[in-house]
């Protein structure tokens, strides 16, 4: 009896040094859109070697920086694997407006260079075993935000994207009927950025489309509301909110929960 005891505790350890072991885990990952370099960043947990949703997270206009690499380590810590893909190429940052809009302007300018870059991140994430294709979803900030949304409008097989204070592209017939993803947009009521009539053209789109979406306004929240760096950027019309950035994090949540629960 004394034996089994004994056996018993040693299971129980060996399982509790398992799961203090356990951990979010990050990998930097190279990979190709053309002829042009790109660095991502994976996050996962590996708590479980499941199948899990696997979530693209795309990074505002100043690149793959830290801000976009701790949205990724967040999304594993609650479960899912993420990939923080590379928009501009060798993992290039700025903190500089000039440059970022540069850069910015070089993907927007095509539609389909700029989905095709995109798509060659969602692509990384699909490839990795702890992810199951089939439940995707994607993420972006700002810049980000409309990158997903074009995602969307692609007609990419993502089961939700989520626009965080993200510009908003008014789609087209074509793009609309196209969308097999739901979309959330999350967005600050204080946003000069995004001219009211460009808002109201977008919703109209969706409408006249019949795609599925909901758009959440927070009171007070500038554009960029979720970036805690916000302020130190000392741009006119930008701005941390703590709390709306709480509120549209645990609606990302809901969201997601509502999508891969199919």
């Amino acid at each position: 009896m004394t034996r089994l005891m004994l056996s018993v505790t040693i299971l129980f350890a060996i399982a509790a040094n398992h799961h203090v072991a356990a951990e979010v885990q990050t990998e930097s990952i190279e990979y190709s859109d053309g002829d042009v370099s790109l660095r991502g960043f994976l996050a996962w947990d590996d708590a479980s070697d499941q199948r899990r949703p696997g979530i693209l997270v795309v990074h505002e206009w100043w690149g793959l920086n830290d801000y976009a690499r701790g949205r990724a380590k967040q999304l594993a810590e609650m479960g899912y694997v993420a990939f923080a893909l590379d928009m501009y190429g060798k993992g290039k940052v700025t903190e500089h407006p000039k440059q970022a809009g540069e850069w910015a302007t070089m993907i927007r300018k095509n539609a389909d260079a700029w989905r095709a870059r995109a798509r060659a991140g969602l692509k990384i994430l699909k490839q990795q075993e702890q992810v199951d294709p089939n439940r995707l979803a994607a993420i972006g900030y700002c810049f980000g935000g409309s990158t997903v949304l074009h995602l969307a409008f692609g007609g990419d097989d993502l089961r939700g994207v989520v626009s965080f204070h993200g510009s908003l592209p008014v789609p087209t017939a074509d793009e609309t009927a196209r969308t097999k993803s739901r979309l959330l947009v999350c967005h600050g009521a204080a946003d000069r950025f995004i001219p009211t009539e460009q808002i109201g053209k977008f919703q109209q789109a969706l409408d006249a489309g019949g795609v599925d979406w909901q758009m959440v306004y927070y009171a007070g929240a500038k554009h960029s509301f979720t970036n805690p760096g916000a302020d130190a950027k000392n741009i006119d019309g930008i701005g941390y909110n703590k709390k709306a950035d709480l509120r549209s994090w645990g609606h990302m949540q809901a969201f997601f929960d509502e999508i891969f629960a199919e």
